[in-house]
């Protein structure tokens, strides 16, 4: 469980790198770049988080019981 899960995180974050490599490709405004990476890194961050079990679930099913 631990390696599948290990796996899983690198080949995300590998696909996240690339991701923000081909965004810098993109011919548009620095600024509408520097916010895609920002919400992409956050998001990355917070998926990180959840996965280690360091933050719990943002669902929404615990605040409706």
């Amino acid at each position: 469980m631990l390696t599948s899960t290990l796996i899983s995180v690198i080949v995300t974050l590998i696909v996240v790198g690339l991701l923000l490599y081909l965004i810098g490709l993109i011919p548009m405004d620095g600024t509408i770049k520097q916010i895609i990476r920002v919400v992409v890194i956050i998001a990355v961050i917070v998926w990180l988080l959840q996965t280690f079990g360091l933050l719990g679930s943002l669902g929404l099913h615990h605040a409706l019981r």
